[in-house]
């Protein structure tokens, strides 16, 4: 996967702007609020139709415009890829790839990847367990997109049999049993079947993360990763039975996927309680590398990386540690501060309030004009 240039029309701070990206390390300098973090969120945008700040599709519109166009030209294995969106604050977006509509989001998956880190992902191992299986479903379905269905699949049964829950005030009627007997025959299929992927995958992640510290951190470590749901003991079914009396009093499904979290340990110690704010650091770069990897290899191509802001997170020693074992392939890299010595990017470009130039200090090329506005008739 590579893109080569990427059009931005009334995007977030951006009226318009038009770039091109090197093959291999493309950075963008800036200071705080000017827009850095604008371009990544763009080019992921384009991949998963989400903003991975959490905001609504009306935050990513320029203020006082009806909507946005975001468009990247690249190519994947090969071929040529166009992919177009166009974000409205009213009304349905637009999807093109190729010039082809997309009439759900999920016909996207697969059509170009990203691999993300920001600062907020240290709330990955600091934070609670929604955010690391979060981390988890991510990357299953960036390697394998058809296992979106199977995520939102459990998602729907969750929601009828909490409905049934909460409508049945907490009394098991015969009804009540029969229909219960129903979603829990669907969701311990479809649960399990959703574990036994994430527990694959962990076991392809586990080595890649410890090798990622260890990079990074530049001394042995022993970093563990382990999804090991109690539950998968005896199955979900017997589970779900075990629990049908409390999720009955409580209105809500209290055993699952949903509710399962990933262990993630140094030295033994468990790393959201214990281990340094460095350390954590560490290990929450250390998850998205990994990842990379882990869908690099599934995928037969390396996704975009995007590393936003990363030398601030990280001491002059891992900064460099980072720079030496940059994956292979295409990243965009964005910094508020000096490039830590020994990087060597492709390009460099510099952004200020929503405007890019070419080169840092000392200017170079790969920024050119405003982008053309959308064709209101042709499609973003």
């Amino acid at each position: 996967m590579r893109l080569q240039r990427l059009w931005l029309t009334d995007f977030r701070n951006f009226a318009s702007a038009e770039l091109e990206l090197d093959e291999g390390l493309t950075v963008v300098i800036g200071r705080n609020g000017q827009g850095k973090t604008n371009l990544l969120e763009a080019v992921a945008y384009l991949a998963e139709l989400g903003s991975f700040r959490g905001v609504s599709t009306d935050d990513l519109v320029r203020a006082g415009m009806p909507s946005a166009v975001v468009r990247a030209e690249g190519e994947r294995d090969g071929r040529s890829l166009l992919v177009e969106a166009e974000i409205n604050r009213v009304g349905r977006n637009r999807v093109m790839v190729n010039r082809q509509r997309l009439q759900r989001s999920r016909d996207l998956l697969g059509a170009m990847r990203v691999s993300v880190f920001a600062p907020d992902d240290l709330a990955v191992v600091k934070g609670g367990p929604g955010l690391r299986r979060d981390y988890l479903d991510a990357t299953l379905v960036s390697a394998r997109p058809r296992l979106d269905e199977l995520r939102l699949a459990l998602e729907k049964i969750l929601r009828q049999r909490n409905a049934l829950l909460r409508q049945s005030g907490g009394r098991l009627s015969d009804d009540v049993a029969v229909t219960l007997d129903v979603w829990d025959a669907r969701l311990a299929e479809t649960g399990e079947k959703l574990a036994a992927a994430r527990a694959a995958l962990v076991e392809r992640l586990a080595p890649a993360v410890a090798a990622a510290y260890e990079r990074l951190a530049e001394v042995p470590s022993e970093v563990s990763v382990r999804y090991e749901p109690w539950w998968r003991q005896e199955g979900l079914a017997a589970a779900l039975v075990v629990g049908r009396d409390e999720d009955l009093r409580r209105g809500v499904t209290g055993v699952g996927p949903h509710r399962d979290d990933l262990e993630l340990a140094i030295g033994g110690m468990p790393a959201r309680s214990q281990a340094s704010q460095g350390e954590q650091r560490t290990l929450a770069l250390a998850l998205r590398l990994a990842a990379h990897e882990v869908v690099t290899d599934e995928a037969g191509s390396a996704p975009v990386l995007l590393l936003d802001d990363v030398f601030s997170e990280l001491d002059p020693a891992r900064q460099a540690a980072l720079v030496r074992w940059l994956p292979e392939g295409q990243t965009l890299l964005t910094t508020a501060g000096d490039l830590p010595a020994g990087i060597a990017p492709g390009r460099v470009l510099t952004v200020e309030a929503g405007t890019l130039r070419p080169g840092g200090p000392g200017g170079g090329d790969g920024v050119d004009g405003g982008a053309e506005p959308a064709d209101a008739d042709g499609g973003p």
